[in-house]
């Protein structure tokens, strides 16, 4: 599947949640949960684009969940309907899902919740759990209940769910297959864990990119096999090869 660029107008872009939105465009895309596209719609500054993920695809539209955390997000989240917008993607590599079977947990914290909904969606043979925490609000939450078999939420706030770390009620000793995206402190309870009870386990990492395509190497990370790019190696690496520092 060869990535190229394009330029396209935005459908809808709406605020669903404070600093949360969700981006859809019109079209018959491609993707594999877990990858991304590369958004730009500015000429000069800032300099990179912003790679987002997938967060839902089918025959009609793209759609992108973000969160605005800096200047790029922040144009992002500006953008009206029919103004246009240039796409890099479908790039990374994406979960490996076609021989996905039994009992899955899917694990995600804050944003990280975007890509893991479309993974949800697409595993077919599955009894999948989601486990969802927040800090403040919780979003997506019917969402994913319409897509998971039981729907575990959590807010530091106490507003929604339980009260505290969504890793505080997460047990990987119940599931066959475990995967996570979110913070580096709560990848790595969830790693742990599964590793402890020998469980299989596949992270999505989230990390700053430059090109998107591995040339410039500006989102490395360490792994038990060297250091990998996060945009070309990853974004989905197992849980038991990253070297995580929370």
């Amino acid at each position: 599947m060869q990535s190229k660029h394009i330029r396209v107008k935005i459908f809808e872009n709406r605020e669903i949640s404070k600093t949360i939105f969700k981006m859809t465009i019109k079209g018959d895309f491609q993707g594999k949960p877990g990858q991304f596209y590369m958004l730009r719609a500015w000429n000069r500054q800032p300099f990179l684009s912003r790679p987002i993920s997938i967060h839902n695809l089918d025959g009609e539209k793209l759609e992108f969940l973000y969160e605005i955390r800096g200047e790029g997000t922040e144009l992002l989240s500006q953008l009206k309907k029919d103004d246009n917008i240039e796409l890099l993607g479908p790039l990374g590599n994406g979960f490996d899902i076609d021989n996905i079977k039994g009992k899955v947990a899917i694990v995600a914290g804050g944003i990280g919740a975007a890509p893991m909904y479309y993974l949800a969606k697409e595993l077919n043979n599955c009894e999948v759990d989601f486990y969802a925490g927040f800090r403040q609000r919780a979003y997506l939450v019917d969402e994913i209940k319409n897509i998971a078999k039981e729907a575990y939420i959590s807010t530091d706030s106490g507003e929604y769910g339980h009260k505290g770390f969504i890793t505080d009620i997460f047990e990987s000793k119940k599931y066959d297959i475990i995967f996570s995206c979110g913070p580096s402190i709560m990848m790595d309870k969830v790693i742990r864990s599964s590793l402890m009870n020998n469980k299989k386990i596949y992270i999505s990492q989230e990390n700053h990119m430059a090109c998107g395509i591995g040339a410039c190497l500006g989102c490395t990370c360490k792994t038990n096999s060297g250091m990998k790019t996060v945009c070309k190696d990853g974004p989905v690496f197992k849980g038991e090869d990253v070297i995580i520092h929370a």
